[in-house]
């Protein structure tokens, strides 16, 4: 019983940190190698080479 109580109790208090941390900006992260940052689909892409 103690056992499942703690188990609910971190998880609940997991899930309140994630939502807390809701209002900050957003960051950059970039693309793998051979990939760039297509704005329109809001992906990487693979490079094409013609």
């Amino acid at each position: 019983m103690i056992r499942t109580l703690i188990c609910a109790l971190a998880l609940i208090y997991t899930a309140s940190v994630g939502l807390a941390c809701s209002g900050h900006s957003k960051q950059t992260q970039s693309c793998a190698e051979g990939t760039f940052w297509d704005s329109d689909t809001k992906s990487c892409m693979k490079l094409t080479s013609s």
